[in-house]
């Protein structure tokens, strides 16, 4: 027989531990451990044959097609890879307040009106607030199957009996419970068995799945990690609460590009779509600003042009701040470092402030020449070239690289009116509709700013 052991778990990052202890070594979290019960480990000398014949298959099987369910929303559509895919599963995170639960609403509200078959459960809201907020949002008459519940052997045992949904939400598994585990809602066991029999469920009855997790003061989804590898799809809302935009990006999908984005405008309607991002995110494109530079950069599969502001200013403490917004910290350090002591362009006595506008962060390497502009326009106080765009990856000796998708980049900025691109040197360019400037070290974006007078008196600012 199979004996039962003794294993405890951490209720932060799910590692495992033979006995208990107050602190977990793995993410430092005290009094997070707790016992999982439950578990049962194979007995030693388990012989073979006694198991059931699995059928095995070639990689040149006909592939069975299943036609996507589109939801109505195509910023939705675009992010999934095309609509979601039935049996699969779908997990979606973000800050309180940020929108999860109006899209998806909005999602299986659209759904329901074009024919699917659509199925609601909340375990955090009644029934009767959920449908209020359908009333403001306009999809009071949609066909949509309500339910608050949180009994995981009772949502299993509903959708089996009844007709089988197209698209089952669960909002959100953080408070759906397994009464076979006597750990409580929430904690690294729950939602691992939870998650777990509605993937099981899911794949069974082939209907899409829509799963909502919390998220951690860190921004990670709550729970265990293995719960992401679990899941087909992980996508993640992005922007302030303060700020009109929402990003909805896909960080992983077994069925569609990785890292697309759509974007969503937040009104007193719901999350409406914005048909072109590009426009969304440039400002003072018609005015001419130092210390701004348009950054030609690529989410996913869809080109997007960003405004990325810089401002120098002198510090009068000893340590000079670096405030940095919508990108990576390090990677402003390194660019100063290489502005030192490949270009001549001292700034360690300056204050250095960096922010992306629409709230939207940028992951990319190839913003560092964008970055860079913003930097030396702003501390010799003369604007960018009007109607330009910049992108190109910067190494520590100062080197301008090519990057990927150069094209798509320059034919989004043709469409919003520019008139001239800055790029690597190298860059497989074929009719362009724009000036192309072509540059191989970081020196000479100094020298498209600033002459050299001009240069050796912001370095000695």
């Amino acid at each position: 027989m199979a004996r039962v052991t003794e294993q405890y778990s951490c209720q932060n990052c799910g590692s495992s531990y033979r006995k208990w202890q107050g602190k977990c070594d793995a993410c430092g979290e005290w009094n997070s451990i707790i016992e999982d019960t439950g578990r049962e480990a194979l007995p030693k000398g388990l012989s073979t044959g006694k198991g059931r014949h699995i059928t095995f298959a070639s990689l040149d099987q006909a592939e069975e097609t299943h036609a996507r369910h589109h939801c109505g929303l195509q910023e939705l559509d675009r992010v999934l890879g095309g609509g979601f895919v039935p049996g699969s599963s779908v997990l979606i995170g973000g800050d309180p307040g940020i929108g999860k639960s109006t899209i998806l609403l909005q999602a299986v509200g659209q759904m329901a009106k074009n024919g699917y078959r659509c199925t609601y459960i909340s375990g955090e809201e009644a029934t009767g607030q959920i449908s209020m907020r359908a009333k403001r949002l306009g999809l009071a008459g949609s066909p949509v199957r309500l339910a608050a519940a949180n009994s995981i052997r009772d949502i299993v045992t509903s959708i089996e009996k009844e007709d089988k949904p197209d698209l089952l939400v669960i909002d959100s598994i953080q408070t759906m419970y397994a009464d076979n585990l006597d750990s409580a809602p929430g904690s690294v066991s729950q939602v691992r068995a939870c998650s777990q029999e509605l993937i099981r469920l899911a794949k069974k009855v082939q209907c899409a799945l829509l799963l909502v997790g919390h998220v951690t003061k860190d921004g990670q989804i709550a729970g265990p990690r293995v719960l992401e590898h679990m899941v087909d799809t992980v996508l993640y809302f992005e922007g302030d609460r303060g700020h009109q935009f929402r990003i909805l990006r896909a960080v992983k999908n077994r069925f569609g590009a990785t890292d697309e984005i759509g974007v969503f405008e937040m009104t007193d309607k719901g999350l409406q779509e914005v048909a072109n991002p590009s426009s969304l995110f440039l400002s003072n494109k018609d005015r001419e600003i130092s210390g701004a530079s348009v950054f030609a950069g690529v989410e996913g599969t869809r080109p997007l042009l960003v405004e990325i502001q810089g401002l120098v200013a002198p510090s009068q403490q000893a340590t000079p701040r670096r405030a940095v917004v919508g990108w990576d910290n390090s990677r402003l350090a390194m660019i100063l470092a290489v502005l030192d002591a490949r270009c001549g362009l001292s700034l360690a006595g300056n204050e250095v402030y960096l922010n992306v506008a629409g709230g939207l962060r940028v992951q990319e390497p190839a913003a560092d020449l964008a970055v860079a502009a913003a930097l030396v326009s702003s501390i010799s106080d003369i604007p960018v070239p009007e109607n330009s765009i910049i992108f190109g990856e910067i190494g520590l000796s100062g080197e301008v690289r090519a990057v990927g998708q150069t094209d798509a980049r320059l034919k989004e900025a043709a469409k919003l009116g520019f008139t001239t691109a800055i790029i690597p040197m190298g860059s497989k360019v074929k009719d362009a509709d724009l000036k192309i400037i072509e540059v191989e070290h970081l020196s000479e974006i100094v020298s498209l700013f600033t002459s050299e007078k001009q240069a050796s008196g912001a370095q000695r600012v």
